[in-house]
């Protein structure tokens, strides 16, 4: 039996998906989806929600999904969702196609604000060459 045979085929194809190394993070994510306990599709991808995105730990205490162990930022999250989606894919054999069309159920990003147009101060006003400039300090012995 060959190394390679060793691992299930799920985790292999996990393993594949995400072989660079700056993708060893999503690469495990990926094998969390190959090793859900959900019974249907479905199930699984109620995990992945459950992994990827920080939810309070403490029933009521919104400040406690800071201790959550889920990534943090909004595309950590959704990068790491998207990588459990497609180890519940392996697992259930879903077609690639359907995999890439899953999408969280947490509600979407909202708009970035729009910041008000930069208003430049008017250039200070020359002064006379032998006055001195009122934003160089005096300095006297």
């Amino acid at each position: 039996m060959l190394p390679q045979q060793w691992a299930r085929p799920c985790g292999n194809e996990c393993t594949h998906k995400y072989a660079a190394l700056t993708q060893i993070p999503w690469r495990v994510f990926c094998k969390k989806g190959c090793d859900a306990d959900g019974e249907t599709w479905e199930e699984c991808l109620s995990e992945c929600n459950e992994i990827c995105y920080k939810d309070p730990v403490f029933k009521d205490q919104q400040w406690s999904a800071y201790i959550d162990r889920s990534p943090g930022a909004a595309s950590y999250s959704e990068e790491c969702f998207h990588a459990c989606v497609a180890g519940c894919g392996y697992k259930f054999e879903i077609e690639p196609d359907k995999v890439d069309q899953v999408r969280p159920n947490r509600p979407s990003k909202p708009p970035p604000s729009v910041k008000p147009a930069h208003i430049q101060k008017p250039p200070p006003i020359a002064s006379k060459p032998d006055e001195p400039a009122e934003d160089i300090p005096c300095t006297s012995a």
